[in-house]
């Protein structure tokens, strides 16, 4: 595990986008799983300008609202206006014409399967970008939410009590099976969740998903890191 610390959410996605673009720059095909929010969002309008070859690169959601397509809410929504149509990338969304949210999730498993570059193989995504919610929460994987429990599945639908919405969201298995988790958290809010999970080993979603991976990256400025007892 490794933990970079920068100055204001503007210099983590400064670099995000870097981290994003070496990535990139794996032999073809390669994948990057997107997550949604704010520093997300700044990263993504950074690629738009990146000396990054998009031909062979495949995009997909680590979760996504179930709403349509050009609801404000959508992340696939924010990640077109933000980068990929500039870019003219290859996103994979959830097909919300389905009509219903298990299926379209279903179905939406099945896509990604195909999408994953094969090494030595298997079948895995690439680099996936996740934030992290003040309560822990990271993708659409919840505090004391059934999702944390599925195995058997890549992406799972549910309806999170929370949030009073439906939301589709990768698994914990496909999660753990990232070659490169790389999380995004910032702001003070969220200083003290964060110390509880990478100090305090507190199982929330995110520790959940972080310890279960091969290599993961926090990335967070100053005032998320701002309780951590080594900063």
């Amino acid at each position: 595990m490794e933990i970079i610390v920068r100055a204001d959410p503007d210099a983590v996605a400064v670099a995000a986008a870097e981290r994003i673009a070496a990535a990139l720059s794996a032999p073809r095909p390669v994948t990057l799983g997107l997550a949604g929010g704010g520093t997300p969002a700044a990263t993504y309008r950074l690629l738009v300008d990146a000396p990054i070859d998009w031909h062979g690169v495949t995009l997909w959601l680590g979760d996504e609202r179930w709403v349509p397509p050009d609801s404000p809410e959508s992340n696939a929504r924010m990640a077109r206006e933000t980068f990929v149509d500039a870019v003219g990338a290859t996103l994979l969304a959830p097909d919300h014409a389905i009509g219903d949210p298990e299926r379209a999730a279903a179905a939406y498993a099945a896509g990604l399967a195909q999408a994953w570059a094969e090494r030595d193989g298997l079948r895995a995504p690439d680099l996936v970008l996740l934030g992290m919610g003040d309560d822990g929460h990271t993708a659409s994987l919840f505090p004391s939410d059934p999702m944390l429990e599925v195995s058997d599945r890549s992406y799972a639908a549910g309806f999170v009590a929370a949030k009073r919405a439906w939301r589709l969201t990768a698994t914990m298995p496909l999660l753990h099976s990232a070659r490169e988790l790389v999380f995004l958290v910032t702001g003070e809010a969220k200083a003290g969740v964060l110390t509880r999970i990478l100090e305090g080993g507190e199982p929330l979603p995110a520790q959940l998903v972080a310890a279960g991976a091969s290599h993961v990256t926090w990335l967070v400025d100053a005032g998320a890191a701002s309780e951590l007892s080594r900063w």
